[in-house]
């Protein structure tokens, strides 16, 4: 049933018709923020977290019409909450990025009021990039290379408890390679097993992570058995290494963001974040997760996110200069706006200067222009 707030808010959007360039629609929402927002966890529809710098934590238990400031944790204040997810309105864990002990794990478990400091990084010279689970009790961490690894921890208890790992798949294959925090989607946990199983029980996983120079790592990690691995092991012949995105060595440029929809289907996403209207090389699909294709009509400029729309079967991806749609598994794109945007976590989007925007899908476009006209004239919003 379509809610109130889906019939106000459509409203006030310009409705294209019902023709072949018809798309969806981003509806700016209030978030009561001036943060630079990088952070985005949708657990439905109704209830989302978002975060960003200056220990900024929001949250919405109604679609978005109104965004609560949560409180910050101690000691948080001038901290970059660049990554969270949550598992309902009430539990949550945000992730700060930083050198050394800036990255910071948090997690509450009464709706934002109170916090308690989980992880820190221990490694003066590290950094980490992202914060993944793989919708129950396992989650990684992860971080640029230390000592010339990737760094990656790993939770089975919904975060509790991190374990470091010394997977030989996480060794860095180049010079000064490191992962990308601006959207915390540098990093992909699948659940691979029996699809009998309990959700929440030990499983393998796929980890996907995507770094500076287009380059694509990829391993298998099964429950607790890659803690102690060490060079020549049979782990070390499972290391997965690609190049969805052939953009040189330079450092500002690479794989940004890594998504799929289902066991056969991937994006990433990425390109040059200080050439930001520069389209080249900017997305490729795959259909395994190890043969990619770049595709044959990029999006507009360097993208830092990307995200499946179960609702129209498209893909949607987004960045500095705009967003994008592609309605072909990411063979070729078209432009949806043109935004200021840093993360996606559907239906929702966010960027800079508290930027918070709701997706109006093509279908619910559709169903309100068959409804009897019996709404105010629309007005057009950019």
């Amino acid at each position: 049933m379509q809610s109130q707030f889906l019939r106000t808010s459509l409203c006030g959007l310009a409705l294209i018709g019902a023709t072949a360039t018809a798309r969806a629609q981003w509806q700016i929402e209030p978030s009561g923020t001036s943060a630079s927002l990088r952070g985005i966890h949708a657990v439905t529809a109704d209830i989302a977290w978002a975060s960003g710098t200056s220990g900024t934590v929001l949250r919405t238990l109604n679609s978005g019409q109104s965004w609560q400031p949560c409180s910050v944790p101690a000691g948080a204040g001038k901290l970059d909450f660049r990554s969270l997810w949550a598992w309902d309105g009430d539990h949550a864990m945000v992730m700060s990025s930083g050198p050394g002990s800036e990255s910071r794990l948090y997690s509450t478990h009464d709706g934002c009021r109170t916090w308690s400091l989980v992880l820190a990084n221990p490694d003066a010279d590290g950094f980490w990039d992202a914060l993944q689970f793989d919708g129950t009790r396992f989650g990684v961490v992860l971080g640029d290379p230390v000592r010339g690894s990737f760094t990656m921890f790993v939770t089975y208890d919904g975060g509790s408890q991190w374990t470091r790992q010394n997977n030989p798949c996480l060794r860095a294959t180049g010079p000064k390679q490191g992962a990308f925090a601006a959207s915390n989607q540098s990093l992909a946990v699948l659940p691979i097993g029996d699809a009998n199983s309990p959700r929440g029980t030990a499983m393998d996983h796929q980890i996907w992570f995507g770094v500076s120079g287009g380059s694509l790592y990829g391993f298998e990690l099964a429950p607790l058995e890659l803690i102690s691995a060490t060079s020549g092991t049979a782990a070390a012949d499972g290391c997965t290494h690609a190049q969805p995105l052939p953009l040189g060595a330079k450092e500002s440029a690479g794989i940004f963001a890594i998504a799929f929809h289902d066991d056969t289907y991937g994006v990433a996403v990425g390109g040059d974040y200080a050439q930001p209207q520069n389209g080249a090389n900017t997305a490729a699909s795959t259909t395994d997760g190890i043969h990619w294709r770049v595709a044959l009509h990029p999006p507009a400029g360097y993208r830092s996110t990307v995200a499946w729309n179960a609702t129209d079967a498209t893909w949607i991806a987004a960045g500095p200069t705009g967003s994008d749609i592609s309605r072909d598994n990411g063979k070729t794109w078209q432009p949806l706006d043109h935004g200021n945007w840093n993360a996606i976590s559907l239906p929702f989007i966010v960027g800079p200067d508290g930027r918070i925007a709701r997706l109006i899908s093509w279908g619910q476009l559709r169903v309100l222009n068959q409804a009897p006209k019996t709404a105010a004239p629309a007005q057009h919003k950019e």
